[in-house]
């Protein structure tokens, strides 16, 4: 998927996120894809976009400002292009086949629940469209895309901060490792090696200290990567 679509697809749902319930329209895409954004004003960041083709390719955008009312200006972003593993891209792909490409409603109705952001699900292809909407599902197949989606948010932004602090703050760098680490173990954190470069770089680094250097390395290992 080219870049220039990819962007296309999350122009399309964010404009669609900015007015509640309505429809997202429909992308012509060269490649199947599946898209999972997300909206959440109390959390960080407020709003992301994910974009995974059935190559494999993908792209993350997420956005973090004091509203959500409109859609949010360019300063407010962060842009990744990545490929996912074979693994998480089978995965993502088979659960939708499974929930017939999210054609339904798999919200929750059968009791008032909390809030937990406002999240789409959307398949597309050259020939149909189809997209969910909801808080939270019992559905095991959408729990479970929710999840690695938004465990790549957790990668990517974690990988954001440790390049902000392997710049300007070392010393705090462990503790972020820490969080990251945990979340990994716990499978909170998908597709770690997106962010193996910068995991690499903290692990060969003399001037960061050792704890810091053999959690990140621990991390790359976790994500099947080696550190030289």
């Amino acid at each position: 998927m080219h870049r220039a679509l990819i962007l296309l697809i999350i122009s399309a749902l964010l404009s669609a996120a900015a007015a509640q319930h309505q429809p997202i329209p429909q992308p012509r895409t060269a490649a199947p894809a599946v898209t999972f954004s997300f909206t959440w004003s109390s959390v960080e960041p407020h709003r992301y976009v994910i974009v995974i083709d059935s190559s494999g390719k993908g792209a993350y955008q997420s956005w973090t400002s004091d509203s959500t009312a409109e859609p949010p200006g360019e300063d407010d972003s962060y842009e990744l292009q990545f490929t996912a593993s074979a693994a998480g891209r089978d995965r993502v792909f088979a659960l939708a086949r499974q929930l017939k490409y999210f054609n339904g409603d798999f919200d929750f109705h059968k009791r008032p629940i909390a809030f937990t952001g406002d999240k789409t699900l959307a398949y597309a292809d050259p020939d149909q469209h189809f997209e969910t909407r909801y808080n939270w599902s019992e559905n095991p197949g959408i729990d479970e895309l929710t999840s690695f989606f938004q465990g790549i948010s957790e990668t990517v932004e974690s990988g954001r901060r440790l390049e902000r602090l392997h710049r300007f703050d070392r010393l705090g760098l462990d503790e972020e490792l820490k969080s990251l680490e945990h979340a990994a173990v716990e499978h909170r954190a998908s597709e770690l090696q997106l962010i193996s470069p910068m995991l690499a770089q903290i692990a060969e680094d003399p001037a960061v200290l050792n704890i810091a250097r053999q959690r990140a390395q621990h991390i790359l290992q976790l994500a099947g990567v080696n550190a030289r």
